[in-house]
């Protein structure tokens, strides 16, 4: 197949799904956009203009959330249309598992007629406690992820048709595991200077425009993207509430894990 450009699509609040999801994007030496699906925009902006083609490799990234898609990461991707684009599907998850993850954005993606030929789970830096996948992706995982683009490089080049690409194989369950985001908010210090930039990045519009330090902890998914962009660090979570989910978590992601690659 010929491969004339590349969709490089994230969902990424914090930035490590976009570092994996870049790594990939530049094995390929093609005129390439970047699409970030988790701003709040994207759908009025974006979405009912995307559609993509069997020239295009689209690769989309998102993190997993307790083993899941985020819900709102699934809403925006439910409106393009794949027409048998190659995909190569992308989650990050903090050192502790992807579980359903990989599965459940492989039924919506091929939903929407993509065709998904690859799929990667890597580890990043947890989005809220940084010690578990501090410095991930590495050197190593930058020199692995470059080594699986040239094996899907090869897949793509030995098929003439779309339609002959056969779709990878993930590992998952259905029903799909429940649904949840750690329960934890970021809370507004005083050094707030009601900038904004929070409320313009918010992937749910959980933090009110008119009111930039406050948030509605009922649309809030924990997602941490406030704190990552806040340019005076007002905005931070509870510090007796982490601790106790860094003990709760320790076990499970304190042991360094390994990318997993499907193809």
């Amino acid at each position: 197949m010929k491969i004339t450009s590349v969709k490089n699509m994230y969902f990424s609040p914090t930035g490590g799904t976009k570092k994996v999801t870049t790594i990939l994007s530049h094995y390929f030496s093609l005129p390439t956009e970047e699409i970030d699906f988790s701003l709040p925009s994207f759908l009025e902006n974006n979405a009912p203009s995307l559609t993509f083609s069997p020239e295009t490799l689209c690769i989309i990234g998102v993190p997993s959330f307790g083993g899941r898609v985020p819900a709102i990461a699934l809403k925006n991707l439910s409106t393009l249309q794949g027409n048998h684009a190659p995909t190569i599907l992308v989650t990050s998850y903090g050192n502790r598992d992807f579980e359903d993850t990989l599965l459940e954005l492989k039924d919506a993606l091929q939903s929407q007629g993509f065709s998904c030929i690859a799929a990667i789970s890597a580890v990043t830096e947890h989005s809220i406690m940084h010690q578990f996948g501090t410095g991930r992706p590495d050197a190593n995982d930058e020199q692995q992820l470059r080594s699986f683009m040239a094996q899907i490089k090869e897949k793509l080049k030995n098929i003439t048709c779309p339609q002959d690409l056969s779709p990878v194989i993930v590992p998952g369950n259905h029903p799909y595991r429940p649904y949840g985001t750690v329960p934890i908010y970021p809370q507004i210090s005083s050094i707030c200077e009601g900038c904004g930039l929070c409320a313009k990045k918010c992937p749910v519009n959980a933090i009110p425009k008119e009111t930039p330090n406050k948030t509605d902890e009922s649309l809030c998914i924990s997602c941490m993207r406030c704190i990552s962009v806040c340019p005076k660090k007002a905005r931070q979570c509870n510090q007796d509430i982490l601790m106790g989910l860094i003990q709760k978590l320790k076990d499970a992601c304190s042991s360094k894990k390994e990318n997993a690659l499907f193809l």
